[in-house]
């Protein structure tokens, strides 16, 4: 996960609709069974989808009242402490 591509994309989100998002999201997914696709497509679909829905989850925390900031970094804590362990 890229912390410059969710902000972009939660920025996009705010702009324009979250449905957007989910939509591109669902459209990616459906793209995943392709079954001629290499595994470098396929780490870079999974690599969009990823931040994608990283950003839809930074926009829930904003429409709950958190700083955009705030919200992205506690996204970005959460995903490195799923890393760590």
């Amino acid at each position: 996960m890229k912390l410059p591509v969710i902000k972009h994309l939660t920025s996009f989100i705010e702009e324009n609709d979250e449905d957007f998002v989910i939509e591109t999201i669902e459209t990616l997914e459906a793209l995943t069974e392709v079954s001629s696709l290499k595994d470098e497509e396929l780490d870079v679909i999974g690599e969009l989808i990823s931040n994608m829905y990283g950003a839809v989850e930074v926009h829930k925390m904003i429409k709950k009242g958190a700083p955009k900031k705030e919200a992205l970094n506690t996204f970005m804590k959460r995903v490195l402490g799923s890393i760590d362990k």
